[in-house]
């Protein structure tokens, strides 16, 4: 009875495979908490301003601003 041998399942891995189940964060991304049209009305409304102003040449940083933002919010922009 206490002469029985059980194998550890870690011991049958192969080397540099993880016994972990749980998905990283890397694997699957956050989902978005609201729509796109919801998301960052502050960036989007200068965004928008800009453009309609000045035309979207002269409002590339305004842009950029608004997507780094939608990014922040889960969005894959």
């Amino acid at each position: 009875m206490g002469n029985s041998v059980s194998a550890s399942p870690v011991a049958a891995l192969p080397a540099g495979t993880t016994t972990s189940s749980s998905p990283t964060s890397e694997a699957k991304p956050e989902k978005p908490k609201c729509k796109a049209c919801c998301a960052c009305p502050e960036t989007k409304r200068v965004r928008d301003a800009c453009i309609m102003e000045r035309g979207e040449e002269q409002c590339g940083d305004l842009i950029e601003k608004h997507k780094q933002c939608m990014r922040d919010m889960g969005f894959n922009i």
